[in-house]
């Protein structure tokens, strides 16, 4: 009786390696035919002028997707409010053709004077405060994300020290300067 309880506890052993081995052994003829088959069609299509199409499509899709531009948000709504009657302030406006090395610094002078926009709309209840809320908001959060990486230099201004223009130059020059801070 000894005998047979040990082969029943070897065999039970055996039972189960040879359960482990057929699973990797599935696994195993599974991996090879799918690499195999992944292989082949991917260097197939290579071959034929449609796959070479896909094949360029794919590979430049992604960098259209990342050379988008990441005020672009801030300039439909810039759009939206440039001929709003009912905005009537003046602030100071950067020169849209400031030293390159005053660019972020001009954008914060921007972003403030678009808060003091937003808090003038919300006491004359405007039409665009809402759009001008978002350019406020979407400014801050992308130079927030961007912290400070210029030091100021003797060339940039501070906010204060530009022209105090009115609200339509105001809004032109902050499209130039975008624009140009999107071409670099």
């Amino acid at each position: 009786m000894l005998r047979t309880a040990r082969r029943t506890q070897n065999s039970g052993g055996a039972v189960s390696r040879l359960q482990s081995q057929k699973t990797r052994l599935k696994s195993v003829c599974l991996q090879y035919p799918l690499c195999w088959l992944l292989s082949s069609h991917c260097f197939c299509l290579l071959k034929n002028e449609m796959g070479l199409i896909i094949f360029f499509l794919c590979a430049y899709v992604p960098k259209t997707e990342a050379g988008r531009c990441k005020w672009e948000e801030v300039l439909k709504d810039l759009d939206r409010i440039k001929t709003s009657k009912d905005i009537d302030v003046s602030l100071y406006t950067a020169n849209a053709d400031e030293d390159e090395e005053c660019q972020e610094l001009v954008m914060r002078c921007f972003f403030l004077e678009t808060e003091v926009i937003f808090q003038e709309c919300r006491i004359k209840n405007c039409s665009k405060t809402q759009d001008v809320r978002n350019i406020w908001q979407n400014g801050n959060k992308k130079l927030n994300t961007n912290k400070l990486t210029s030091t100021k230099s003797e060339k940039c201004k501070e906010c204060e020290e530009y022209e105090e223009k009115n609200f339509t130059e105001f809004v032109q020059n902050f499209e130039k300067v975008i624009q140009r801070d999107c071409k670099h």
